[in-house]
């Protein structure tokens, strides 16, 4: 029960205005207060802030950012910073304003130009990260009127977006920066992008093409001046500080802010186990995902003498309660700290914080115990200093601070002349990533010589805490800095800093490479500042004399260069409209996103943004902890005595249907997955339902077989459906007729939707009829109507669902959130109450599966000059424990692996496997990612036995004329040829191909990679009944129109185009029509949005109503052709013609006969092309996304700036399942990356350095909606031109090494794998553990 004794007043300012509250609870963060409908006990005012967003409430995606503003007692200045609100605790922010999207601007108000920019710059899709992106750019603007590009891309470093791909978003903050390296021309229309080797074939027509998405002129300009000031108030209380210590009594904890040091330190010795509480960076995440608890936290913000810096002449002293920003920007001139954590977290933490957690992988750590730093300790006895050293990261009692202690500062002694000191660190990105392993290393020289008079070297990542090789380091004192003391010392370092095969994190080969790697690199930058120390000198010194020194030759240099952060440059081309098209004509013109100018205020709705309903009640969800268990009983008694606790829902609640057999809704008698719901907790709060999902007992009887891997699904036979096979020719007898045949395997990880917006819904139940409203995140809400009639055993015309827009989806919202709407529908029915039901992102990872993992296998028959005669491709694909969608995904897989070649030979096989994982189900592409890169693995491995460039194969196996695919369906491959043909022009590719070589030829330790990959990808779903789609208009008599259709709003801006279908059908402007929702109450039996058809098909049935309206009004029209719409409208309601009308489309045909082998699935293709260039790092793994140049076949784009946006986003996330996205499962079947700490998407570093899109004009296709195309999954193969240039470095790194040919290939390409492949002396030297005597870390699934 909260504490009888009365807290103190929280005082602070929200958007201006100001908050007293005495009953915070100080577990809350402040994304809790700000979204909750708390009345303020100082007026009675309701905050309920949802502009700012809820996505992992681990600090680690940005969409909660808003500015705090504080007065710095030391600097005496306003301090503006960005954080992430879901860490921020609500009782650290006594006295600090805070900023959120909503205060920033509003379209009810003003607009501020952040907003107007992102929206106007295309830069939003679903809208769900854009709040984010805003204060992220907001609070930069507050702090640098003027920014860099530098300054832009660290402040929004820490801001994940899972649809643009980033470039609009940039673009939009761009406009703000000083200095701009854009193309000058790009103002004219032309720039020096827009034409490639063979200047005499752009394009199109240059009047037809347009390089401009928005119009920069538009753009309201800042003036700092109308900026929202600091509360006076605040000021006042900042100036005459409150001195006396402030409580907060909350039902579990106490938060205690002391306002003197001397009150801190007596409070520590009254709680001597309290945690100190900055930032909550580290304490904040362990409370939630290993629910840490202490009763009482002691918050030392308002104590000043912990932020002060003092310089003296023997070093520099930093405030430990300094925050990390502050810290990087003090020791910057010192040693440059790569990429630490994102701007929100490094604003949040503290330096004190950061050294107390000893996290294995703190970046500063290793840097501070090298630099001999020592912690200045502070008690109620006195002060005292103990070493940063190896003892106290060890956690030694010795070396640690007493109970009573607290840290002050941290001292770092000044460097020598001869002393050199750096910072290493590899990630899976470049930023915002935690560190696989990281490093600093000091060495001191005796003046003059290269002698090591003193050797520092430590390691994060290797182990539980920061590892100090202090016996190897001792060992090399006295030896001279050349290659027998490299070699000497990466054997002691290797013996030293031992990991095991089965350390936590696995990775372990690739961890030891490192070690030794890192090494080398300091070897090599300490050679490199000698050369320097013996010019500066202008003679040889001592033993410094060039005759004995170790030189760093030419080719080893680019070794010490770090690849640069830079801002993509670019440009998007497109087909300009004809200049006849009417201007109120929007069809084929770059309109902004309907929504975009809500999702930049915040002001656009989500499902968990509608306000708490009466009597409404919140859901958690119990998931087994077992891959294959019998449940032998679950207790739920001890859940039910918590307090606010109402009900637990099991599957003998459900009155009707528990899913199907095998895919229950909640478990019974079996669970055969870990994540599998079996029952659900409902309780008064969100907070008391979480509570109560741990109190709940199962017991288990593990059962037998458990599979994870496709290996084993293969040895046990264990498949969720039959074979699909398709075959040509002859193909046995073709190989017996080739000059050679190659066999390789292909290997792709699984990849995670990660849509901003987790899965929710609200379930409303009525008083009557037993209706039931139902607000869901979907991409197929007909489906969540249908599955929860048949859980509740009511009929469909009950159930109404709602979808206003969805933060995300990618096929991860086609299927499951029906499931989570009817487990809320059960609760909903059984407590008669409105239930909510929110995952976190953990359970939404661990619970709902995503891409499947596949295995390939190919073997090739070609000829010398490579042809390829004969393929034979067996795919397996890792389904899961049930069916879900693998079915059809293996069909796709199989029709779809051609691509772009027509080999007359040909065996394709596909299975889906059934193992004790989640689900996996739809995912943007739908198996073309996957299959398509073991025919692409394929055809390079074919190059290679050639001694070709691999574009030269593809070229040559390509189809040329009109022709059959491998089903018998007849297309024209000339749009898929001028896409590649295109491609290879505007990206250069010949002459860049000779540069890629020429550096490769003068660097050993750098590399680059170009590739190229065409695609032929297939649009729709292979049966005619699913190409259905139904629209209903309706005119008001003052002339206002709204439309409603069946597709929905996932950011892909399908409501957008639906707008410019009817406004150009009805010869109105854009204006006077509206879409509110989509609703199964208005659009009955609708088809998922997926499949990249919902614009087309959609489009085609609002077309048929507002033609089946324009056709009514046309007597009218023509009677008083003078008159307006308005007069129209009005003489035709007088006239008593309905105003109201259907649109339906029957839908394209479609169908598929798998016993014959042949049939026409698809109604159309789309063609395009991809290039990318890379440089890899061959001594970390890491790469340089250098450019990509992608040309796709768009037809008439409906609205080029959305298209677009959908290549780049899908290209980029693309990108990330072919390089940093990797799944990580126990060998308990356990998801390990359930956060965006574990699971690294593509950030804004990732963007390729230049990035040009252009759209293929003049080309027509009769069939869809003004010869338009669906764009929204084809861009995601082309990621893997990124995969194939990595490729084709590191094939580069091992012909030059003499490493044999290895036809296994392995997606992602993450930084260990390349590592690993480019094989060296430090990847010979480290340990090798036999597999059969340690249990991994980690199993591969795939």
């Amino acid at each position: 029960m909260r504490c009888a004794s009365r807290s103190d007043e929280l005082v602070f300012f929200v958007n201006g205005r100001k908050v007293m509250e005495r009953n915070v609870d100080p577990e809350g963060t402040l994304l809790t207060f700000l979204r909750k409908n708390w009345t303020l006990l100082s007026k009675s005012w309701l905050l309920r802030l949802t502009g700012t967003k809820y996505a992992c409430g681990r600090g680690g995606c940005g969409a909660c950012t808003v500015m705090v503003s504080k007065h710095d007692p030391v600097s005496r200045k306003i301090r503006h910073f960005s954080v992430t609100a879901c860490l921020m605790p609500i009782c650290s922010l006594y006295g600090a304003a805070v900023t959120t999207v909503e205060g920033v601007g509003s379209i009810k108000t003003r607009l501020h130009p952040v907003q107007e920019r992102i929206a106007k710059s295309h830069g939003t899709q679903c809208g769900f990260c854009t709040p984010g992106m805003v204060m992220s750019m907001y609070t930069l603007l507050r702090n640098h009127p003027q920014p860099s590009e530098e300054q832009l891309t660290e402040a929004l470093g820490g801001n994940l977006c899972r649809c643009t791909g980033y470039r609009p978003i940039l673009e939009s903050g761009r406009t703000f920066c000083m200095e701009s390296n854009s193309c000058q021309q790009k103002g004219t229309g032309k720039c020096c992008l827009d034409w490639g080797e063979n200047d005499s074939s752009p394009l199109g027509k240059k009047n037809e093409i347009c390089t401009k998405l928005f119009a920069k002129e538009e753009f309201q300009s800042l003036d700092p001046t109308q900026e929202l000031i600091f509360p006076p108030e605040l000021l006042r209380m900042a100036e005459n500080p409150e001195k006396r210590t402030l409580t907060f009594y909350g039902e579990r904890v106490t938060w205690i802010s002391p306002g003197t040091l001397k009150d801190l330190l007596e409070l520590k010795v009254k709680h001597p186990e309290a945690p100190l509480v900055v930032g909550n960076t580290s304490l904040g995440p362990a409370m939630k995902s290993q629910r840490q608890f202490h009763p009482v936290l002691l918050s030392p913000a308002r104590i000043s003498e912990l932020s002060m810096v003092t310089k003296t002449s023997d070093g520099l002293t930093i405030g430990a309660g300094c925050s990390l920003a502050q810290t990087q920007d003090i020791l910057a001139e010192r040693i440059h700290l790569r990429s630490l954590a994102g701007q929100q977290i490094r604003n949040m933490a503290s330096l004190g914080g950061h050294v107390i957690s000893r996290h294995c992988c703190s970046d500063l750590n290793p840097v501070l115990a090298v630099s001999n730093a020592t912690l200045n300790l502070i008690s109620e006895e006195g002060t005292r200093q103990i070493p940063l050293n190896e003892h106290f990261l060890a956690g030694l009692a010795s070396a640690d601070l007493k109970p009573e202690e607290i840290l002050e500062s941290v001292h770092i002694p000044h460097s020598q002349k001869w002393e050199f000191v750096s910072a290493f660190r590899q990630a899976q990105c470049q930023q915002n990533a935690l560190p696989h392993v990281n490093a600093g290393m000091r060495v001191l020289l005796k003046e003059g010589t290269d002698s090591i008079e003193d050797l520092s070297i430590a390691y994060g990542g290797v182990g539980a805490a920061t590892i100090s090789a202090h016996r190897s380091c001792q060992q090399l004192l006295g030896r001279r800095w050349n290659e027998l003391m490299l070699d000497e010392a990466c054997r002691l370092l290797l013996d030293e800093v031992s990991l095991p095969g089965s350390a936590p994190g696995g990775r372990v080969e690739f961890k030891r490479t490192l070690v030794v790697s890192f090494l080398f690199k300091f070897y090599l930058e300490v050679l490199q500042e000698l050369k320097k120390l013996v010019k500066l000198f202008s003679v040889a010194v001592g033993a410094l004399d060039s005759r004995h020194r170790s030189e760093v030759s030419d080719q080893f240099l680019s070794a010490l260069e770090d690849f640069p952060v830079t801002i993509p440059q670019g440009v998007q081309t497109y087909q300009n409209v004809d200049p006849h098209q009417p201007l109120q004509d929007p069809v084929g013109r770059p309109i902004m996103h309907l929504s975009a100018l809500k999702h930049a205020t915040g002001e656009a709705m989500f499902c968990d943004d509608i306000p708490v309903v009466d009597k409404e009640l919140f859901m958690a969800l119990v998931t087994s902890s077992r891959a294959h268990a019998k449940i032998i009983s679950i207790d739920v008694s001890k859940a039910l005595e918590l307090p606010e606790v109402v009900d637990v829902i099991t599957a003998e609640d459900i009155p009707g249907t528990n899913g199907a057999e095998g895919d229950k809704l909640l478990a019974v008698e079996e669970v055969t997955c870990v994540g599998q719901i079996i029952c659900a907790v409902v309780a008064e709060t969100d907070v008391q339902a979480k509570r109560a999902t741990e109190k709940i007992e199962i017991t288990y009887e593990d059962l037998e077989p458990v599979i994870f891997t496709i290996k084993d699904a293969i040895k046990h036979n264990s498949f969720l459906c039959p074979e699909k096979k398709l075959e040509q020719g002859n193909v046995e007898e073709a190989f017996e007729k080739v000059d050679q045949i190659i066999e390789g395997e292909v290997h792709v990880g699984g990849q995670e939707h990660f849509y901003m917006e987790t899965q929710r819904v609200l379930v409303i139940p009525k008083t009557e009829d037993k209706e039931l409203d139902i607000y869901v995140s979907t991409q197929d809400p007909a489906h969540v109507q249908k599955t929860v009639s048949s859980t509740l055993n009511i009929p469909i015309n009950r159930i109404t669902c709602h979808v206003k827009r969805v933060g995300g989806g990618f096929g991860g919202k086609v299927g499951k959130p029906a499931v989570f709407g009817a487990i809320a529908a059960v609760g909903a029915i059984k407590t008669g109450h409105p239930i909510r039901l929110v995952l976190d992102r953990e359970d939404d990872m661990l619970i709902t599966g995503g891409r499947h993992p596949l295995f390939g296998k190919y073997k090739v028959g070609f000829t010398n000059n490579g042809r390829i005669k004969a393929l034979d491709i067996e795919c397996y694909i890792n389904g899961g424990c049930t069916l879900d969608d693998s079915e059809l995904v293996t069909e796709f897989l199989i029709l779809k692996l051609e691509n772009a070649y027509k080999i007359r030979n040909l065996r394709f096989r596909g299975r889906a496997c059934m193992t004790n994982l989640p689900s996996n189900t739809a995912f943007r592409g739908f198996g073309f990612p996957q299959g398509a890169l073991v025919t692409e693995s394929c055809i390079t491995a074919v190059a290679a036995k050639c001694g070709l460039p691999p574009e030269k194969i593809r070229e040559k196996n390509m189809y040329k004329t009109v022709d059959k695919t491998i089903y018998k369906q007849a297309f024209n491959p000339e749009t898929l040829i001028r896409c590649w043909n295109e491609c290879l022009d505007k990206s250069s590719f010949h002459s860049r191909r000779m540069q890629v070589e020429e550096f490769n030829k003068k660097n050993y330790w750098k590399k680059k990679g170009i590739a190229i990959i065409p695609m032929k990808f297939s649009v729709g779903f292979a049966a005619t009944s699913y190409h259905q789609a139904a629209a209903l208009v309706h005119i008001y008599t003052d002339g206002s129109v709204l439309v409603t259709h069946g597709g929905n709003e996932l950011g892909q801006g399908i409501h957008t185009k639906m707008l410019q279908v009817a406004s150009r059908e009805l010869k109105i402007p854009m204006s006077y029509i509206h879409i509110s929702e989509t609703s199964t109450a208005t659009v009955p039996n609708t088809i998922a949005t997926a499949a990249s058809v919902g614009a087309d098909v959609n489009g085609r049935a609002v077309q048929n109503a507002c033609q089946i309206l324009l056709k009514r009004l046309e007597p009218i029209i023509k009677k008083h052709p003078e008159g307006t719409w308005e007069n129209w409208i009005e003489a035709a309601f007088e006239q008593r013609i309905s105003l109201s009308a259907t649109g339906y489309f029957r839908g394209y045909k479609a169908f598929m006969d798998w016993e014959k082998g042949v049939g026409d699935p698809f109604p159309y293709y789309v063609y395009g092309a991809a290039c990318s260039e890379v440089e890899i790092d061959c001594l970390t793994g890491a790469h340089k996304k250098i450019r990509t140049d992608i040309i796709m076949d768009a037809c008439c784009s409906l609205n080029p700036a959305i298209d677009i946006g959908q290549i780049e986003g899908s290209f980029i996330q693309g990108m990330g399942l072919y390089t940093t996205e990797e799944l990580k499962y126990s060998p308990e079947g356990i998801l390990y990356s359930r956060s965006p700490d574990e699971y690294k998407i593509p950030t804004i570093t990732d963007v390729p350095e230049e990035f040009n899109v252009s759209l293929l004009p003049s080309s027509q296709t009769p069939l869809t909606i003004y010869s338009s195309k669906g764009l929204g999954e084809s861009g995601m193969f082309l990621g893997s031109s990124v995969f194939f240039a990595i490729a084709d470095a590191v094939a580069t790194v091992r012909r030059e090494r003499d490493i044999a040919e290895d036809f296994m290939v392995q997606s992602p390409a993450t930084p260990e794998r390349v590592r690993m492949a480019c094989a060296d002396r430090f990847t010979k030297m480290i340990p090798r553990d036999d597999p059969e005597t340690f249990k991994p870390w980690s199993i591969p699934i795939a």
